[in-house]
């Protein structure tokens, strides 16, 4: 009997086991970003130096409103508000939350932060114009696409020794054993442009890989040759250079992306010392940005 009874309440211990590692694997498996900031990012605090050279490349100052992601013990975000920025913290353990707070405290700047207790992939950060983070590669591409379709373009991002997979920083740092990442969020360009040089009507492709642009002239003045080596793209702004084959003008474009549109100024540099001329282009959003043959 008593053998028969050891031995049942061992099969409902192992069956009840199986039961919730089930639910747990069930859980994971639906709704794995619900676990992903608690298994996969443990708190590491952000040294000192790091933290001051991310806010420096950010150009982080009076004006901005930084957002820190999985913001720890309210380090990155004090030491912001400092400089005259306002900002929060985003972190998912309530201990951290509560040592931060307790930190802006003592540091005299709490009416100029606040750290909330949230999932960094439920956050409403939209309102940032700088975002700060010390994730993991594995989270910080599973947070891209939201960085890339939410925030404003010229919206500028850091990371602490962490990147962004093929999306290549504007700026990268090594500082002994801390890397430091920085990009500005790039507008949307991809498509087809229609704009006019000396009269003459120019069709180009645009394809686009995250800040990188490439230009093809598809109608209008064949003979124009853009220099894709010389595309650059840093938020709205974009500048290019362009060259009449057929007589040697240059053209130096200089504009900003807004919207469906383009303008800007051109410098056309012929046999005289050149002129000015107001630039715009306008963009269709049919074409869909070609990344396999980039």
């Amino acid at each position: 009997m008593f053998n028969t009874l050891h031995l049942s309440k061992i099969v409902q211990i192992k069956i009840l086991s199986c039961s919730l590692l089930m639910a747990v694997i069930l859980a994971l498996w639906t709704n794995p970003r619900v676990y992903a900031q608690d298994l996969d990012v443990p708190y590491v605090p952000t040294p000192t130096k790091v933290v001051n050279k991310m806010l420096e490349v950010a150009d982080v100052g009076p004006g901005d409103y930084v957002i820190d992601l999985g913001s720890g013990d309210g380090r990155i975000v004090i030491a912001a508000a400092q400089l005259g920025a306002y900002g929060h913290g985003v972190d998912i353990d309530p201990e951290r939350i509560s040592e931060a707070r307790e930190n802006a405290e003592g540091a005299g700047v709490s009416d100029r932060v606040m750290f909330l207790q949230q999932n960094i992939f439920n956050t409403d950060f939209s309102r940032a114009n700088v975002i700060t983070m010390y994730l993991l590669s594995s989270v910080n591409i599973k947070l891209r696409p939201k960085i890339l379709n939410t925030l404003e373009p010229g919206t500028r991002l850091v990371s602490h020794d962490f990147d962004m997979n093929d999306w290549e920083p504007d700026k990268y740092f090594n500082m002994d054993e801390d890397d430091v990442y920085y990009w500005v969020i790039p507008a949307k360009a991809e498509g087809q442009w229609i704009w006019e040089v000396d009269g003459k009507r120019i069709k180009v492709n645009a394809r686009q890989k995250y800040q990188e642009i490439r230009l093809d002239v598809m109608a209008g003045d064949e003979a124009l040759m853009i220099k894709n080596d010389s595309l650059k793209l840093v938020g709205r702004r974009i500048g290019f250079q362009a060259v009449n084959l057929a007589d040697g003008t240059r053209y130096v474009y200089h504009g900003e992306v807004k919207g469906n549109t383009i303008e800007g100024k051109v410098q056309i540099h012929g046999n005289d010392n050149g002129i000015v001329r107001n630039w715009s282009a306008t963009i269709s959003r049919s074409s869909p940005v070609d990344l396999e043959s980039w």
